[in-house]
Order: C-alpha cells, then sequence, then structure tokens
C-alpha cells in the first residue's frame, strides 16, 4: 500500500510532448517568416537512396530561370549533397546533425537566417534520411514532400504511415525499373490515398528524366500561389 502511495506522488513529465510543442512554437515563427517575405519553402523527405538529391537537383533545374531558390542540406555527417548543389550556384546551407536522425525547427531557423529569405522564393530542405523522425517534426515548411523508389518496394507505406499521411506529395521515383514483381504502383497509389487522400503522387525517373515535368509544374503553382497577392 505504501508503493502505491508513494507511485500516487510521482510527477510524469512527457519530455517527448514538451520537445514537439516548443518545436512547433519555432516552426510557426519559421512560418510567419516565411509568409511576410513570399519565401515558400518545401520540406523534401526520404530514405537513403530513394533519390532525393538527384530530384532537387532536377527541380533546380527546371525552375532556376523562374525563381530565386536557396537549398538547406541536412546529413548525419558528409557534406556530399550540399556540394553537389552548391556547384549549380546555389546558395547552400549545410546543416550536419552528428547523429541526430532528423532536422528540427529551430535548425532550420538558424540555416534560413544564413540564407537572406528575403532575398528567395524558394528554399529547399532537403532533410535526414529516415522515415520516421522526419514525419513528426515541424520544420515551419509550408509543403511536404516524401520521395521513395521502386527498389524500395510498395509495402512502405504500411510501415511507415505517418511519413505518408503528413505529406502534400509523394514522389515514387526509379520507375525505369518496372515492370517490377515486387513493385505495383497501382496498388501503392490506392494505399496512399485511402490513408491521405488529398495527396498528390508523381511517379517519375530522375535518371531517364521521366514524369519531371509534372512534379515541377505543380511545384511552381503552388508557389506562384502562395506568393499571389492576399
Amino acid at each position: 500500500m505504501s508503493f502505491v502511495r508513494k507511485m500516487k506522488d510521482i510527477k510524469l513529465i512527457d519530455i517527448r510532448e514538451a520537445i514537439l510543442s516548443d518545436n512547433d512554437n519555432v516552426a510557426g515563427e519559421i512560418r510567419n517568416k516565411l509568409h511576410r517575405n513570399k519565401t515558400f519553402m518545401l520540406n523534401l523527405m526520404g530514405t537513403p537512396g530513394a533519390g532525393k538529391t538527384s530530384l532537387l537537383i532536377k527541380t533546380i533545374d527546371a525552375l532556376c530561370e523562374k525563381l530565386r531558390i536557396g537549398v538547406i542540406e541536412g546529413d548525419i555527417e558528409s557534406s556530399v549533397d550540399a556540394e553537389k548543389i552548391s556547384a549549380k550556384d546555389i546558395p547552400t546551407v549545410q546543416l550536419r546533425t552528428g547523429g541526430a536522425c532528423h532536422l528540427d525547427a529551430a535548425m532550420i531557423d538558424a540555416a534560413a537566417e544564413q540564407l537572406d529569405i528575403a532575398r528567395l522564393d524558394l528554399i529547399v530542405i532537403e532533410n535526414i534520411g529516415n522515415l520516421v523522425c522526419p514525419a513528426e517534426f515541424d520544420t515551419g515548411s509550408n509543403l511536404r514532400a516524401m520521395i521513395t523508389s521502386v527498389p524500395e518496394g510498395d509495402d512502405k507505406i504500411l510501415k511507415y504511415p505517418l511519413m505518408f499521411s503528413v505529406c502534400d506529395a509523394i514522389i515514387v521515383n526509379k520507375i525505369d525499373y518496372l515492370p517490377d514483381p515486387g513493385f505495383d504502383l497501382e496498388l501503392l497509389k490506392k494505399r496512399i490515398h485511402n490513408l491521405n487522400p488529398h495527396c498528390r503522387v508523381f511517379p517519375v525517373s530522375c535518371r531517364a528524366s521521366r514524369g519531371l515535368d509534372d512534379w515541377s509544374d505543380w511545384l511552381a503553382k503552388r508557389i506562384a500561389d502562395f506568393q499571389s497577392p492576399d
């Protein structure tokens, strides 16, 4: 009985809830800054090897003549991807997390200041390759997209439903591998729309340059709508 009384006296602090609450506050501040400056931010997520950097480069190539673009690169250790983007004369900030599996709003806020958001139309965050933590942390972005690929199979949505449910767009890369007995594109689309009815799905091949115009045109339209007078 004495043990029960002691348990009732214990104060429980939910660290995770507190962390997410603090993060959401900073994300809201970022979103306000973006709105004031008419700067659109895309948070691009996905697994290692799905093609995040390849898609990012193709997107830059499609939009760089129309839009002023900056990039925030997230990596646990290396700066390889940031160097590829910077080589295209795109303002780039590298966030090296040293082990953290996601980018949070405080990191993005610091990086955005280095980019001078008032001078940019579009900032793309290339998040850490992970389908768990990045889905939980709001970065202040205006749009969340995730890239998956044919070699990963069509069952990722069953294993990581939160990631698929929070995204505005899913890019399915490496369709040049199709047909593949381990991947059913129509089944994946059905699963996505059952979970997230308003999500757009873009089958692409970065290597073969297929389907990329649909993606970049849709993104450009979202940015134009965001920047149009209220």
